[in-house]
């Protein structure tokens, strides 16, 4: 894309890869009660300042705080973190900035990104898309759900396993093409 969609459209097209990959693929096996029950709430953060964009997701964590309606927040930063290196290391900042604003064990970040590559595995291996998404991102979670959530799970720690087999046999041409096609939702879709 030469120029970045509206914002309505990064949210369509956020909703539509949590629906059309997270939640198809079981790649979170707890998305899907959450997006069933509207719980998620959806916020680009429209800047390529990383002050603002770390200032961004402590107000998000202000809105949680304040509202236990949301269960979780996906900010989206579709400006200044399309390299994924500096995607990394601002993402580093940010843990540290919610430990330093008294936010460990309360919420905790998971990342996404569109070139997201785990160390040690190929970038063309299908196991990345269980961190890939449309735009770079940030998902803020309430801690005390996640650990509900894995202690009424049987073997939670399989998850990943699962989904690294899974997504393989699927296979990243399968995958590229699922996931692109979330990149053309529009809102008015």
């Amino acid at each position: 894309m030469s120029e970045r969609p509206l914002d309505a459209d990064v949210i369509a097209m956020t909703r539509a890869w949590v629906a059309n990959f997270v939640v198809a693929h079981d790649v979170c096996p707890f998305a899907g009660r959450e997006v069933r029950r509207d719980s998620l709430r959806y916020v680009v953060a429209n800047d390529d300042d990383p002050e603002h964009l770390l200032h961004t997701l402590i107000e998000e964590c202000h809105r949680l705080d304040a509202e236990p309606a949301i269960e979780t927040t996906l900010m989206i930063l579709p400006e200044g973190v399309a390299d994924f290196d500096d995607y990394l290391d601002l993402l580093g900042v940010a843990d540290a900035l919610l430990e330093a604003e008294g936010y460990t064990g309360v919420y905790q970040l998971a990342s996404f990104h569109p070139d997201y590559v785990f160390e040690g595995v190929a970038a063309d291996d299908p196991a990345n898309y269980t961190n890939r998404s449309p735009w770079p991102m940030w998902h803020l979670l309430r801690e005390s759900s996640v650990e509900a959530a894995v202690a009424a799970y049987p073997d939670p720690e399989s998850i990943p396993e699962i989904n690294v087999a899974a997504l393989r046999e699927i296979g990243s041409a399968a995958l590229a093409e699922q996931w692109a096609a979330c990149r053309r939702v529009r809102a008015r879709d």
